[in-house]
């Protein structure tokens, strides 16, 4: 019997001292400025952003949002992250970034801003995590293959 009791109350103990540690809240990440920073990657365009409680102004290499992406597709990629946690318009959005085209610079922009925004508030996390917004997109182009004119593609056959 006294075995079993302390078993019992080894189990009792190790799940004590387990929950407190699984139930701790991540701490925002802010720094001096009030500004939360991230990194975000997408083919090969790196951005880096820092956002801040705001009026949702969107910078990006020293011009406004807008200009720099003018497809509407694009301004559409960089809003997504805070439509889905429902804070349009609350942050400053500041970024740079480099590499790729726009394309990959927009999705590396909406990375970042969603890491950030992660950052900054750890209770968007759940939402932005099944939206998927926090994963990297790992698909980059595929190498040229040598006997092939592009990286599937053959040369022309010909028969005769």
């Amino acid at each position: 019997m006294s075995q079993e009791s302390t078993g019992l109350d080894a189990l009792k103990s190790a799940a004590s001292v387990s929950s407190p540690v699984a139930e701790a809240p991540a701490e925002p990440q802010i720094d001096s400025l009030g500004r939360s920073y991230a990194t975000g990657k997408r083919k090969d365009a790196i951005a880096r952003v820092w956002i801040k409680a705001g009026t949702g102004k969107v910078t990006v290499n020293g011009r406004e949002g807008n200009t720099y992406f003018a497809r509407p597709v694009l301004q559409m990629l960089l809003n997504q992250p805070f439509h889905v946690v429902g804070r349009e318009g609350h942050f400053d959005v500041i970024c740079t970034v480099k590499g790729g085209g726009l394309s990959g610079q927009a999705g590396a922009v909406r990375h970042g801003i969603s890491k950030a925004l992660n950052l900054f508030d750890p209770s968007t996390r759940p939402a932005l995590k099944s939206g998927g917004f926090l994963t990297r997109d790992s698909r980059v182009v595929e190498r040229k293959k040598y006997g092939r004119r592009k990286a599937r593609r053959s040369f022309q056959f010909s028969k005769r």
